[in-house]
């Protein structure tokens, strides 16, 4: 086992950080001086428009999109075009609502939006989570009341409800977007299923900037394997937004009115583990929180990302997790200040994070398991289950922060209360729970299970990509720099009191 101390903590760093060679990157003699001068609150937002309206006639590039089934006309006499919205919660700089919204222009159709809400009773389901996703699509829904396009709340998994919707409605196409994990891949198996067969059935990646399968037809070994195949094509995929424009058509049958509160009020929802304060849901709070990463943070980024205790990270992982800011809008805007931090940004928002979803992807059934693993790091954790361990907590013990190290108890405490954890201090806390645990497989389950429950950014493939990247060595070139921080200062102010 791997041991730390206190005072200097050694953190795994699988890959030297590249500082000009990465996607983003610009030569120091290039780079754009950077104004000092104080910018009103909001700026973001204006010029973020501005760019929008000025490429409202923007090419769609159809690599971004395909097929989930033969027929790609829509029949006659449909009345509208459905985006099934699911991991991409917003209107605006979303591919697959701008694709949809240029099907129904061009057939002269109305255009919709619905959402299939469904709650598992389940300690995963929290309020946390779930208030988060609710009150970001009642943006969405405001949003598009102003725009003519018609929203729905549906109840249900979408196999159960979503192709019912679409022939009581006599919609004639459906396009959605994407997501690499085994439910929602399910749940598009059993809508197509459903589906008239005349139907066709659009599938856009809004959320990669160069999308999963046109990155690589294969699961990649590691950040370097990919980096090369992402940043060789970026350019043509890292380009402005148009506008969701008002749509022209209105439906004859209006949306039926959502009752929010009453979503929001779900019996199976875990009420103990509740909202946090500094992360407010919604594009427009998305929107603030990137505003104040580049007038504020970014600059401290390239040298101070890895001090938990340092106010340089963007913040924005909760936004982009629920697709309610777009990670290409955040490479555009961020990529345009010339910061030097912008290459060592680059990386970790394109590179490493779609290489999660190239992990999950190909690796569908075993991206949550041992299984998923390399065989060297299967032998190795196998061959070392047995060893003698100084501690062994239990899960509750674990989730309470109930343990002898003070620096794992505050990161798990600031993940409790706060939903959120540093990503240095990510892999000292899980692998401190292999080092903790009985076995491999119970390591990876309370890790999984930990993150899933309190962090906003959890149930996604970057979290499970974090979890085996620490306990099952994904992704991972061994052991690297080592990085201290002030752990007193980090202990004392994530000092858990009663969880």
């Amino acid at each position: 086992q791997n041991s730390y101390t206190r005072a200097h903590v050694t953190a795994v760093m699988s890959q030297k950080r590249k500082a000009t060679t990465d996607a983003g990157a610009e030569k120091p003699n290039k780079q754009p001086k950077v104004s000092s001068e104080k910018k009103e609150d909001g700026w973001l937002q204006e010029q973020v428009l501005q760019q929008r309206t000025a490429k409202k006639e923007m090419k769609f590039n159809k690599k971004r999109l395909r097929f989930l089934t033969d027929d790609q006309k829509i029949k006659p006499g449909a009345e509208g075009v459905l985006y099934w919205m699911n991991r991409d919660q917003r209107v605006q700089d979303n591919w697959a609502l701008i694709h949809a919204q240029r099907l129904a222009l061009k057939e002269n159709l109305p255009l919709h939006i619905c959402f299939c809400l469904f709650v598992q009773k389940s300690k995963l389901s929290t309020y946390r989570h779930f208030s988060f996703l609710l009150k970001g699509l009642e943006e969405v829904s405001q949003e598009c009341k102003t725009l003519g396009i018609e929203f729905h709340l549906l109840h249900g998994l979408p196999g159960d409800v979503l192709p019912s919707f679409m022939s009581d409605r006599s919609l004639g196409a459906v396009v959605t977007d994407f997501l690499p994990l085994r439910e929602p891949l399910q749940w598009l198996e059993d809508v197509k299923r459903k589906l008239p067969k005349d139907t066709p059935f659009i599938q856009v990646d809004a959320h990669n900037i160069v999308p999963c399968w046109e990155a690589s037809p294969k699961q990649e070994y590691a950040a370097r394997t990919i980096r090369g195949k992402i940043n060789n094509i970026l350019t043509d995929f890292l380009t402005d937004f148009p506008l969701v424009e008002k749509h022209p058509y209105t439906a004859t049958r209006t949306a039926k009115q959502v009752d929010w509160a009453k979503a929001l009020a779900s019996p199976h929802l875990d009420k103990s583990v509740g909202e946090t304060e500094w992360a407010k849901p919604g594009t427009k709070a998305g929107m603030a929180m990137l505003e104040s990463f580049i007038d504020v943070r970014l600059k401290l980024f390239a040298t101070q990302r890895n001090d938990p205790n340092a106010a340089a990270l963007s913040q924005l992982s909760p936004w982009i997790r629920f697709g309610q800011i777009s990670a290409q809008r955040v490479a555009l805007q961020v990529k345009k200040t010339g910061s030097q931090s912008v290459a060592p940004f680059i990386e970790e928002l394109v590179v490493r994070r779609e290489l999660t979803d190239n992990f999950c992807y190909y690796n569908n059934k075993k991206y949550d398991s041992l299984e998923g693993a390399y065989e060297w790091a299967q032998k190795t954790l196998k061959d070392h289950a047995k060893d003698k361990r100084a501690y062994v907590y239990t899960r509750e013990q674990l989730e309470k922060a109930k343990t002898h190290d003070h620096l794992w108890n505050g990161a798990q405490f600031q993940m409790v209360s706060e939903g959120k954890m540093h990503g240095f201090l990510r892999m000292y806390w899980a692998k401190k729970i292999l080092e903790w645990t009985n076995s491999p497989e119970e390591a990876l389950s309370i890790a999984l299970y930990l993150n899933d429950r309190y962090s906003l950014d959890g149930q996604d493939p970057n979290g499970f990509v974090g979890c085996m990247w620490s306990i099952c060595g994904i992704h991972d070139r061994g052991w690297g720099c080592q990085r201290k921080f002030d752990v007193a200062h980090f202990e004392k102010k994530y000092r858990p009191k009663d969880l």
